[in-house]
């Protein structure tokens, strides 16, 4: 059974840095495009970032860019998420996900198949 799993939150101060990894089993996600998504209390869960299956494109959402550096390690069937500058407001749940939508609609929530436990990340003033 395909699985995913995201490791690597916790609790930062502000300006402070995290790293999260998403391990891939049960099936080699290498030909999949990978997306980090994050859910708030309250809020409806939000696009973050995504990388192709080569790892040669990446979009981010506007709130992270700059900050946020998404990558994979096809050999290793794992991604990651490296959170740099962190503010309060990246307070929340983080997911990965793996689908094999279009790289035009890879902010798309519902088009992705596959979806991690999450990992909550808090940042503290």
């Amino acid at each position: 059974q395909a699985q995913l799993v995201e490791s690597g939150g916790g609790l930062v101060q502000a300006g402070g840095s995290l790293r999260l990894s998403c391990a891939g089993s049960g099936r080699t996600f290498s030909n999949y495009v990978m997306g980090w998504f994050r859910q708030a209390p309250g809020k409806e869960r939000e696009f973050v970032a995504a990388v192709s299956w080569s790892g040669g494109s990446t979009k981010y959402a506007d709130p992270v860019k700059g900050r946020f550096t998404i990558s994979r390690d096809n050999a290793k069937n794992t991604v990651y998420l490296q959170m740099n500058s962190l503010k309060p407001e990246d307070t929340a749940a983080y997911y990965c996900a793996a689908g094999r939508s279009s790289w035009s609609q890879s902010q798309l929530v519902g088009l992705y198949n596959y979806w991690g436990q999450g990992t909550q990340v808090t940042v503290s003033l």
